[in-house]
């Protein structure tokens, strides 16, 4: 386990002290990582609160109370406030504005308005890792297609076009091949009303990541370094722990740490990095909450990312983030279509030995969507991984018949 005390500045404490007290968490979005948080926290007997623009949303069957609105408003915010000692997120598309509101009334927000404000703009956190002297590809704001012409002199091609602004899942991406692409990325990620921002293309080898939770009193604890397999820009697989060597992944675990700190992250922070062809680390970006690429930690860690989210918000004692078995391997599932949500080959999946089955109650399927996950554990990543996927692909989202 690496635990360590950072010497950040001290976050306001919750407003009800978790030892003598039940507090409420409000959380600030209703898909399957806040799902995943409120059933975290009703392990430790804490109470949720969820809002969420619909009412059918994974979080809304497992929270105590849901609240329909824009998260968006500061109004609705306040309105979640009322209910809560502390609010937290599960994404990163409020606006940090809106959580200042929160702040300015006295609520305990983690992550901070402050730190959301610096990762939600992909350019403002590029920068903010580059301040602090952190492995990044090279960048440059592209607010006018000049600058974009001038991106492609100074990278040539390919190099990345980036809107700065809510991009997930290679959404709000495009990969610039050649002179004649330009115009095509621009006019993809709509440069004239979205700003956007260039970035060298990183040959990297591998995809890595590492979880990383910060408490509001300091204590870090950092996940093992897992290697991540992605697919048209979707995560498809988590291998854990990554097959790197001691050097790289040391050298991963400083570099996020020292990312996690930049921004002044709390909380379960996932941190995406590049392995490149001479083993070299470069920061991808950050995500201020719990991660995809952390998923895995629910059966497979002595004390999972959502689990310690929830301590460290409310300035718990951290638990213990190591593998309670050699190897781990998460698969997502992914619907095929657009249409119901209805999953088959579900009790053929959980024929598969030691498999763990996270379905997130999604109301619709679409290709590619994030419809659940599973997890392995055993003794081989090899055979892990096998098992993990002869289970992922029994199941299916199709239309119920």
């Amino acid at each position: 386990m690496a635990t360590t005390s950072d010497s950040l500045p001290p976050s306001p404490a919750p407003k009800s002290d978790p030892s003598a007290n039940t507090p409420t968490i409000g959380i600030i979005g209703g898909g399957q990582l806040s799902r995943m948080l409120c059933q975290a926290a009703a392990q430790l007997g804490i109470r949720t609160a969820t809002v969420e623009k619909k009412a059918d949303c994974p979080a809304a069957t497992v929270s105590r109370s849901h609240q329909v609105g824009d998260w968006n408003d500061p109004a609705v915010l306040l309105q979640l406030a009322q209910r809560c000692d502390i609010v937290t997120l599960e994404n990163e598309f409020v606006e940090s504005e809106a959580l200042a509101k929160l702040e300015q009334a006295n609520i305990p927000v983690y992550p901070s308005s402050k730190c959301l404000n610096t990762i939600q703009d992909k350019l403002r956190q590029k920068e903010t890792l580059q301040a602090a002297q952190l492995p990044t590809p090279r960048f440059r704001n592209t607010e006018s297609y000049a600058e974009l012409e001038q991106a492609a002199t100074e990278y040539g091609f390919p190099f990345l076009l980036k809107r700065r602004r809510n991009g997930y899942d290679g959404k709000g991406n495009y990969t610039v091949k050649d002179q004649s692409d330009l115009t095509n990325g621009w006019q993809h990620l709509g440069g004239d009303d979205n700003p956007l921002f260039a970035e060298e293309f990183c040959k990297f080898k591998s995809e890595i990541a590492v979880m990383v939770c910060r408490s509001i009193n300091g204590e870090t604890i950092v996940y093992p370094v897992v290697e991540t397999i992605q697919k048209d820009h979707i995560c498809h697989t988590v291998k854990a722990p990554a097959e790197v060597s001691e050097a790289t992944r040391e050298l991963a675990i400083q570099i996020a740490k020292d990312a996690v700190n930049a921004v002044e992250g709390t909380g379960s922070l996932g941190v995406e990095l590049f392995l490149t062809q001479d083993d070299k680390i470069v920061l991808n970006e950050l995500a201020p909450r719990v991660h995809n690429s952390g998923h895995y930690t629910i059966e497979a860690c002595e004390a999972s990312q959502f689990e310690n989210h929830i301590r460290a918000i409310l300035g718990l004692p951290l638990g213990n983030p190591a593998l309670i078995k050699p190897s781990a391997v998460m698969v997502n599932l992914l619907g095929d279509a657009s249409g119901s949500a209805f999953p088959k080959g579900v009790e053929n999946a959980l024929k598969v030995d030691g498999v763990h089955l996270h379905l997130y109650g999604k109301d619709q399927s679409q290709k590619g969507r994030k419809m659940g996950h599973i997890t392995v554990i055993g003794d081989s990543i090899d055979e892990t991984f096998d098992r993990a996927k002869a289970a992922a692909n029994q199941i299916t989202f199709n239309e119920q018949s």
